[in-house]
């Protein structure tokens, strides 16, 4: 039997093609063309899935931070993460970039933080120009489906797995704002594996970054705890299996996850189980509360990984 590697005994997960050191330096090098900055992150894990070095290359600028994906995330929780950013002084919305008011919201909450300068600008006897906003976040949190409903017609690539935006580009929009869309940039490596472990179970990385075994194995210990019923409701288990990997074993049996000889396929019920996480299928969800985590800025040296990857963010 395979047995099961503890996420504390890893070392920290170093990720960082060359391609987000450019959108970085990219990003710095158009902060004086921006009014607004539009920060994406996933409202089920809203501190995991946001880049410490964002706050450093957009410090300059007003900040909304949009939890997108909060369909799929436990909705007590979210406003519970919208308090706390608010109270950290941060504008904060909770949005689904499929569903038809995302736009508008976050369209509103950029003209609210513009509302005095373009008041003075009115005084001066000038006409306000459109709204020019910085759209950046980590890959697949969603961007290009935010910024197609914001455009409302197809002008960025979309799709479910990290590596689709490879280009900074303006974006005419027929609301009051135009969008500098950017590459998902993601910082150098994450000092708290735990971080990874979270990203890799929502697919904010690349499956062949780390072992989807193991990233299954942290979401079943995530669930058992957490949300015990969804895991009983969807796998019609009547008792949960006290280990990770024993209780992979009896999902696999349940969903005819079979080999040979009467072996569960381990490898097949964890893609399972990873699959239906992502999807929303067990439940809504949420990894992690105000407060209790923070990932530290890593110093940058805008080089390449250690570990290659061909992702180009999104």
């Amino acid at each position: 039997m395979k047995k099961e590697k503890q996420v504390s005994s890893l070392n920290p997960i170093q990720w960082y093609p060359g391609h987000m050191a450019k959108a970085k330096r990219q990003v710095t090098e158009k902060m004086s063309m921006i009014d607004v900055v539009i920060e994406l992150t996933d409202a089920r894990l809203p501190e995991s899935a946001r880049n410490p070095m964002v706050d450093e290359m957009t410090r300059q600028r007003p900040k909304i931070l949009v939890l997108n994906k909060s369909d799929l995330a436990d909705q007590a929780k979210t406003q519970q993460w919208i308090h706390y950013y608010e109270s950290q002084g941060i504008a904060a919305i909770a949005v689904d970039s499929r569903g038809p008011q995302s736009a508008q919201k976050i369209v509103s909450a950029c003209q609210a933080i513009m509302k005095e300068k373009r008041e003075r600008q009115l005084k001066k006897g000038r006409r306000p120009q459109s709204i020019r906003a910085l759209i950046v976040g980590i890959p697949n949190v969603g961007k290009s489906t935010l910024i197609n409903m914001l455009a409302r017609k197809k002008v960025a690539k979309t799709g479910n797995r990290p590596g689709i935006t490879t280009a900074q580009q303006w974006i005419k929009t027929k609301s009051d704002v135009d969008l500098l869309d950017t590459p998902g940039i993601l910082w150098p490596k994450f000092e708290d594996p735990e971080v990874g472990y979270r990203l890799a179970l929502t697919g904010g990385i690349k499956d062949d970054i780390l072992d989807f075994q193991e990233v299954a194995l942290y979401g079943l210990s995530f669930f058992s705890q957490a949300y015990p019923d969804a895991l009983k409701d969807r796998y019609k288990l009547d008792e949960l299996a006290e280990e990770p990997f024993a209780l992979l074993e009896q999902i696999g049996e349940k969903r005819g996850c079979m080999q040979k000889g009467g072996f569960v396929d381990t490898e097949k019920a964890a893609e399972l189980f990873l699959r239906e996480v992502r999807g929303g299928q067990l439940c809504r969800l949420t990894l992690e509360a105000p407060g209790l985590h923070k990932q530290e800025p890593i110093a940058d040296t805008l080089g390449e990984s250690p570990i290659e990857s061909n992702d180009k963010g999104n």
